[in-house]
């Protein structure tokens, strides 16, 4: 049997451009090869939103309906939410036995999230602290193998690896070591340039946008400061445009040519913009399509998320059963 793939998003928005280069995309050829769970963790999306729970639940629609907008595959792909597989609770208590405090304060993804979002010691939470706790516990209680990831989250799956061996030492050779997919585009910048694509930073193009909002954005995207007149040589490097451009361009051919009349001053600003509208319309209307119709069916995305869970709860109790026979605790009645 082919190794299971696990991975998952937060559910604090509508996913974005960022998510399809440095995750989506990678599920979408996998789940035509092996086994797949794709969790929904909305109780880590309480770490950061603890005071809006509305904001969580409507966000799990959210991202149920781009999972499904974008082609994931309920018959072969598990779609599980967090909160309905206890088993994944449980273990990351356990999990949470191996890993010291001042090991997660040196986390590297934990402290960039804590300076971005300015949560100091009086209002950092045990649950935010321990999110590569819990994240370990969802890929290694799901059977997880194979990790598709955005190149931010990899300290998260090597926490995940670390526990995994600290525990296999303790307790025998029970639970294998989960390995970490990068995106064929692990990190995209947002349209501002300063930092990478995220809802919070209010810098993101989201897969639902519809087609006057994408050109909008797009003609927000930061280009060449340097370039004053059409004329102008352009410069690549930093320059958001051609950064998107090489994620989701489908003529690489083309491209090329394109780069050469930019550095030459053949070819202006607004005319580069204007093709990064029409490339990335053509990628976002039909998942704008299939959005729309799975909106008028609540009832049927809903049942998908209760079914996936279930199947995925199957998945958990079998490796949680391992871990409690491993440690000499008693098994379930």
């Amino acid at each position: 049997m082919r190794e299971r793939v696990m991975t998952g998003d937060r559910p604090t928005g509508k996913l974005h451009l960022g998510h399809f280069v440095g995750s989506l995309k990678r599920r979408l050829e996998l789940q035509e090869s092996h086994p797949m769970t794709l969790l929904v963790a909305d109780l880590q999306a309480f770490t950061t939103h603890a005071e809006r729970p509305e904001e969580v639940r409507m966000a799990i629609r959210d991202v149920m309906l781009d999972y499904l907008a974008v082609g994931i595959d309920p018959a072969r792909t598990t779609i599980a939410l967090q909160s309905l597989l206890p088993e994944l609770a449980e273990l990351a208590a356990i999990f949470g036995l191996l890993v010291t405090v001042g090991h997660l304060h040196r986390n590297p993804t934990i402290k960039a999230e804590r300076a971005s979002l300015g949560i100091d010691e009086e209002q950092l939470t045990y649950g935010f602290l321990g999110y590569p706790v819990s994240q370990a516990a969802d890929i290694v209680g799901l059977g997880g193998v194979l990790v598709p990831v955005g190149a931010d989250q990899i300290p998260h799956i090597e926490e995940a690896r670390r526990i995994v061996r600290r525990f296999n030492s303790l307790y025998g050779e029970v639970l294998a070591e989960p390995r970490a997919l990068v995106g064929h585009f692990p990190r995209l910048s947002g349209v501002y340039g300063r930092d990478k694509m995220s809802k919070s930073l209010g810098n993101a193009i989201f897969l639902a946008d519809p087609a006057d909002v994408l050109r909008k954005k797009v003609r927000q995207i930061y280009t060449d400061p340097t370039r004053l007149r059409v004329t102008d040589p352009g410069h690549l490097e930093g320059n958001v445009v051609f950064e998107y451009l090489d994620a989701f361009d489908p003529d690489p051919e083309g491209l090329a040519a394109l780069k050469e009349r930019y550095q030459a001053g053949g070819i202006g600003d607004v005319a580069v913009k204007e093709r990064l509208v029409e490339i990335l319309d053509a990628l976002l209307a039909p998942i704008r399509e299939r959005r729309t119709l799975w909106e008028q069916e609540p009832t049927a995305v809903e049942r998908l998320l209760q079914e996936g869970s279930e199947r995925a709860r199957a998945i958990a109790r079998d490796v949680l059963s391992q871990v409690r026979s491993a440690m000499g605790l008693p098994l379930r009645l």
